[in-house]
């Protein structure tokens, strides 16, 4: 007769894994040597802290197959961990920040302002926008010249031109030359400041109230002069460095810019 030893016939038989179970607070187990039951609270230091019906805590290490769920052996582990889903971030204009981003390549569309300093508050508040888009924003140095670099620019559809233009007021000198504009595929928009320093809240850049300049006087050095700013160049960077975010300009503009991106940036109509 064959013999077997008894620890053959045990190693021959499958044992049964204990399953692991995460120990999510509220989750009733038992210590089967004790006969403690309550529901897990949390789990610190390698131990798990459980609360009886009468709100008693004991602690228990975290050995395996040391808990009874549902009256069958467990093995508590600690919750994982949710993945963090990275917050939505937002760029200073307001839209969503695309992550990663490479700049598209640059369409013929533009949009022009009126000088350096337009140029840079627009890039401040809407770059990532336009790198998104593949706008590219050009100084214009003043609206005296608009229609003859409209002529040169040469519009036409999937070639737009958005202008955005200070001082846009009825009867000034600005809104006189944006009327004799006749062109489908150009958008002038403005705002009613005399300069675009104006459009800034004043809170923004740490004043009650932007200064009333008299006429003959020349806008922003009679603003530094006010504000003891010294020179123009001076007073700019104080104005730039004051704007984070869209939240710092007056309505008009915000609404201006958003027109002229949504202008040049809308897909040509099929012929």
């Amino acid at each position: 007769m064959r013999s077997h030893s008894y620890d053959d016939v045990l190693a021959g038989r499958r044992r049964k894994k204990v399953p692991e179970v995460p120990a999510e607070p509220g989750l009733v187990v038992e210590d089967p040597a004790s006969g403690y039951c309550g529901a897990v609270v949390k789990i610190e230091y390698g131990n798990v802290v459980i609360e009886d019906a009468k709100g008693r805590h004991r602690v228990f290490p975290l050995l395996p197959a040391g808990f009874l769920l549902e009256g069958k052996p467990v093995t508590l582990v600690p919750v994982k961990a949710a993945p963090k889903v990275p917050a939505r971030q937002i760029s200073a204009s307001g839209s969503v920040r695309v992550q990663g981003l490479r700049a598209r390549v640059a369409r013929d569309s533009r949009i022009w302002v009126e000088g350096k300093h337009d140029a840079e508050l627009v890039e401040r508040v809407w770059g990532h926008d336009l790198r998104v888009e593949g706008v590219v924003v050009e100084p214009l140095d003043g609206v005296d010249v608009l229609a003859d670099r409209i002529a040169e620019f040469g519009t036409g559809p999937g070639r737009r031109l958005g202008v955005l233009v200070d001082h846009l007021v009825p009867g000034s000198k600005e809104s006189r030359l944006v009327g004799a504009v006749r062109d489908e595929n150009v958008l002038v928009t403005g705002h009613p400041y005399i300069d675009v320093w104006e459009a800034v809240r004043p809170g923004a850049v740490g004043i009650e109230a932007w200064p009333k300049i008299p006429r003959g006087t020349e806008w922003k050095q009679g603003i530094c002069d006010a504000l003891g700013w010294g020179q123009p160049y001076e007073g700019w960077q104080r104005v730039l460095s004051g704007v984070s975010s869209f939240r710092d300009l007056e309505t008009p503009l915000i609404g201006a810019v958003e027109r002229l991106i949504d202008f040049v940036t809308e897909p040509a109509e099929e012929g």
